[in-house]
């Protein structure tokens, strides 16, 4: 009975690390549209913010751009706007840069993905670009969805 019961737990705990990684293997191989701020700084026109963005969605994408909301250091939204990404090829990691016309970049607190506005590609589900999006930042700047 003893050796039933160790092969029990055994099996038990070899299950359990077994689902356990399961999650992490899987999240690594699923479809994915990957945003990073990757910086925010002063320009000539008012605050440049640079993103890199990895389309790991299977497919190119024709057009992406998306609805931003920037919110300041009170936590209130200084304004809506459009970031277009233009065209990102399936597997490629691609740097893009915006300049924010009279925008402090010390006084952005926080930046919103609203909505995709466009999300277009041969096999592309046009909510993909918002329901595959993973964010992440390198700045001091909170974002995401």
């Amino acid at each position: 009975m003893t050796s039933l019961t160790t092969s029990l737990r055994l099996l038990t705990s070899t299950l359990a690390v077994s689902l356990a990684t399961v999650p992490a293997w899987a999240e690594q191989s699923a479809p994915v549209l990957t945003l990073e701020l990757n910086a925010a700084q002063p320009s000539d026109k008012g605050c440049r913010l640079t993103f890199l963005v990895n389309n790991n969605l299977g497919a190119d994408l024709s057009k992406t751009a998306f609805e931003i909301a920037l919110f300041n250091e009170a936590g209130v939204v200084d304004r809506l706007t459009v970031l277009d990404f233009k065209d990102l090829p399936a597997g490629k990691t691609k740097v893009t840069r915006f300049d924010l016309a009279g925008a402090d970049c010390t006084k952005v607190s926080r930046v919103l993905i609203n909505s995709a506005t466009e999300c277009a590609g041969t096999g592309i589900e046009p909510n993909a670009c918002m329901r595959k999006l993973k964010t992440d930042t390198k700045t001091g700047i909170a974002f995401g969805v």
